[in-house]
């Protein structure tokens, strides 16, 4: 991911996938099988991707603030024993946290009432809890075993040839909001300056989410990833308001053009994807209760996702993104169905590269054919003009995205070579 760009000097054009296990979803750590991981990171080799983004679920890893769990660790290193095996990298991801729908926690960290921004389950040790917990972003105690945590397993790791990113978390601005945005950019400098130190030779950054370009959370990308070696970005048009259609193929490069334009600094489009429609069917509305609320959930046609992520790979280049990482891996197998997310959040099942069964989605095949044409990241030919400074966007951040989008697309799809 080294910049400048130059042709006598290309980078290639970073493709991966987020992972959990198709068996195992989120108690991947509790229920770790080697084998598993094998046979699944020989797929995604298979498939062309060189990177494995993977989630160090907080309480398995930290049961105690003063202690990672040895096991979760030594299950670490043999995951990056089986992906420097295959060729592949990991993007390491500290502090999960949030993940597909609910929030998870480890016992230590609950505390309190749960208050009205965190608006998702919140699960510690497979249970539902009616708790908050301890700011992660100020809280004595959550920042002693977060420096704990980092620590211990970049100096586990640091010199493991399947590390390739390390990263802070996995959409922080879903999980919680610090009280103000200067502490999320202290938090932010705090914890890349560690890991910087502890392991100056891998890049580190932190895994925001769109809801950082449409509200003030306290995780501005400006500030975030000033610190970052490069930012990264999360879309997906079906959950956003001001996106065309829930395939939209311009929504997410246009995010990660607005987060470079923001921060100054090169982005992966590091989680995008959609949940799928059941094989054969066509794109359609799923209805079902979640989390005790009516949800009309768009559910995307298997061949229609398939060209829908065509365009966006193309426009991915066109905006100069570092790279494609999809969300995600794999539908979850059926046993799986009845526990966390995919009890109420029935969209996660289906939103893998392959099914619960196993066999390829078409899209997988959109991926292996891209890959096999070994991809450079290119300089931007389709940029986001800013007319304000990053500090006036903040003021309103849903009305600047809305607006900046629309002058995007009058301005880019003029093109004839970016036509829809």
């Amino acid at each position: 991911m080294s910049l400048p760009l130059s042709a006598a000097n290309p980078v290639p054009f970073v493709l991966g996938v987020n992972y959990w296990p198709r068996r195992k979803a989120m108690d991947w750590w509790k229920e770790f099988d080697a084998e598993e991981v094998r046979e699944e990171f020989t797929v995604i080799r298979d498939l062309g991707l060189s990177l494995v983004r993977i989630f160090l679920l907080w309480e398995d890893f930290q049961p105690e603030p003063d202690r990672v769990s040895v096991s979760a660790l030594n299950d670490l290193e043999t995951v990056a024993d089986i992906a420097a095996g295959l060729g592949l990298t990991l993007d390491i991801t500290f502090f999960t946290g949030h993940m597909s729908g609910p929030n998870w926690a480890p016992s230590w960290l609950l505390h309190g009432p749960k208050p009205e921004k965190i608006f998702m389950q919140v699960i510690s040790q497979n249970v539902v809890v009616d708790s908050g917990y301890l700011n992660p972003y100020t809280d004595p105690l959550a920042l002693k075993a977060e420096r704990l945590l980092i620590r211990t397993v970049i100096e586990r790791l640091r010199q493991h040839p399947g590390v390739g990113i390390w990263n802070l978390g996995n959409e922080p601005d879903i999980f919680a909001w610090p009280p103000d945005a200067a502490s999320g950019a202290a938090w932010a400098l705090e914890m890349m300056t560690l890991v910087r130190d502890l392991d100056p030779a891998h890049p580190v950054t932190c895994g925001l989410c769109f809801s950082s370009l449409q509200e003030d959370n306290g995780l501005r990308v400006h500030e975030v990833f000033a610190s970052a070696d490069f930012g990264v970005m999360h879309g997906y048009p079906m959950f956003a308001g001001w996106s065309r259609s829930p395939l939209d193929e311009w929504f997410v490069p246009f995010t990660c053009a607005l987060t470079a334009a923001l921060s100054g600094k090169p982005v992966l489009a590091e989680e995008f994807g959609a949940c799928t429609n059941r094989p054969g069917e066509a794109s359609g509305i799923w209805e079902f209760t979640r989390y005790g609320r009516p949800r009309a959930q768009f559910m995307a046609g298997e061949t229609e996702f398939a060209h829908h992520l065509e365009r966006v790979l193309e426009n991915l280049l066109t905006v100069g993104a570092l790279g494609a990482v999809l969300w995600c891996f794999a539908d979850y197998a059926l046993e799986r169905w009845d526990r966390a997310p995919c009890d109420e959040s029935i969209q996660e099942r289906h939103f893998g590269l392959v099914r619960p069964d196993g066999t390829l989605k078409p899209h997988a095949e959109v991926i292996r054919r891209f890959a096999a044409s070994q991809p450079t990241v290119r300089p931007a030919l389709s940029a986001v003009s800013l007319d304000i400074t990053p500090q006036a966007f903040y003021e309103a951040p849903l009305e600047h995205a809305k607006r900046l989008y629309q002058a995007f697309l009058e301005t880019h799809l003029e093109h004839p070579r970016l036509e829809t």
